[in-house]
């Protein structure tokens, strides 16, 4: 059975990534949009990150244009809206399909092993998946629920 760290990811800039890398913390796991009326949750998960990241803690982001095309830009665009405009330095990943049949493999890992949940698709940018220190899914959260209402459920994830 396939963890969490088993999946071939790409940095934004194209090179392969490992997320091994990221083995032994929490990480969450997030669809993100530049031209969406959530985009502005990147400035909470900023804060999450430089929170709780000395604690062992990452946001991994994973933009996304299949949600009213909100993501069309290329991948310096994508760098140089985050940094300029929410000065995000956690990582982000290369644009991403996370529904349907080119969601990449992850997104499917993460749909069927959260517990309590169907494997249903993402309804839009912004859904968040908490994933634990041992790589198992924790919890999905809705795009709706803002970052900083996550901030207990990582505390206790980091223990």
């Amino acid at each position: 059975m396939a963890t969490f760290y088993d999946f071939p990811v790409q940095t934004l800039a194209g090179d392969k990534a490992d997320l091994h890398d990221y083995a032994g913390k929490v990480a969450l796991v997030v669809n993100t949009a530049s031209r969406c009326g959530l985009t502005p949750q990147y400035e909470g998960l900023e804060a999450l990150y430089e929170q709780f990241g000395a604690q062992g803690f990452v946001v991994l982001a994973f933009p996304s244009n299949q949600f009213g095309a909100q993501e069309p830009g290329t991948a310096e665009q994508i760098q140089t809206f985050c940094s300029t405009n929410y000065h995000v330095t956690f990582p982000i990943f290369a644009k991403t399909d996370v529904n349907g049949p080119d969601a990449h493999p992850l997104y499917k890992w993460l749909k069927e092993n959260t517990p309590g949940e169907d494997a249903e698709d993402i309804g839009w940018n912004f859904a968040k998946f908490l994933v634990g220190r041992d790589g198992k899914v924790i919890a999905r959260y809705a795009p709706t629920i803002v970052p900083s209402a996550l901030a207990g459920n990582i505390k206790e994830a980091l223990g």
